[in-house]
């Protein structure tokens, strides 16, 4: 009897651990989903303040300009408040990789070496560095800048296109850069400088405003392309703002503001 009990029970024992054994292993928790990302509501446009008829202040200390005007149409079709920050233009890529602004629009001269850090939108301007001289001067082409002090704005692609004509910059007697377009021209007129090279819109600005003072030469240090730089990795961004310029362009409202700001249609 007590064998029979014994058996019994061990039979009991194993019949519990087997069941036991069975029992499913338990489901580890399911991983908290990752947080949507914050949906984009604004964009910072990084420019030089001091730039016209780009962006610039007027009288009354606020930006104004066809790039400011363009933005502004631009963010309101995406549906985007914008925001415009002055930016040392020579730290531009600087400041659009760390992430203090989104776009550098103002003005901003597409080439090789820049789209090794930068994404640009299709171009949306032509334009030309020409070399700016007082109007009674001698200086008549680009072979007349041999012995000549010669400024452009520190950063700007006036000092890589002058750069680029070697034989022309090495003839230099000095070439010296400036914080800005506006004070490389005051040190034209002061007679600090002999001649300014500056992009085609900037400089005929300024010549359309004092033509008595200043003669622009038909030389010039090359033709270039405008864009909108935006970092490389917002592809999404750098899409809905190509197709926003691409509508503004066909249905006119870019070439209306090109007439408020020059007069006419300079839109590519």
């Amino acid at each position: 009897m007590m064998k029979k009990l014994a058996a019994i029970t061990l039979l009991s024992i194993g019949t519990l651990l087997a069941g036991c054994s069975k029992e499913p292993a338990a489901t580890p928790a399911a991983a908290a989903p990752e947080p949507a990302a914050a949906a984009v509501t604004r964009i910072v446009v990084g420019l030089d303040d001091n730039f016209p008829p780009m962006g610039f202040r007027d009288e009354k200390n606020e930006l104004v300009g066809f790039d400011i005007d363009m933005a502004k149409e631009a963010a309101r079709r995406l549906g985007l408040a914008v925001e415009f920050k002055p930016i040392d233009w020579s730290a531009k890529e600087a400041e659009l990789s760390g992430k203090r602004v989104d776009a550098l629009w103002n003005g901003l001269t597409i080439t090789e070496e820049r789209r090794q850090n930068i994404a640009f939108t299709a171009p949306y301007m032509e334009n030309h560095q020409i070399i700016v001289v007082p109007a009674e001067s001698a200086i008549k082409t680009k072979a007349d800048l041999a012995g000549k002090v010669v400024g452009a704005q520190e950063g700007s692609s006036a000092v890589d296109a002058a750069k680029k004509d070697e034989a022309v910059f090495k003839s230099f007697k000095e070439f010296k850069t400036f914080g800005d377009n506006v004070t490389a021209l005051m040190d034209l007129s002061a007679g600090r400088l002999e001649a300014v090279v500056v992009d085609e819109v900037v400089g005929r600005y300024y010549v359309a405003k004092k033509p008595d003072q200043y003669t622009v030469l038909d030389d010039n240090f090359g033709t270039e392309e405008y864009g909108v730089g935006l970092r490389k990795d917002d592809t999404e961004l750098l899409g809905r703002l190509d197709k926003v310029m691409a509508d503004m362009k066909q249905d006119g409202a870019a070439a209306k503001i090109s007439e408020q700001w020059f007069g006419k249609n300079i839109i590519k």
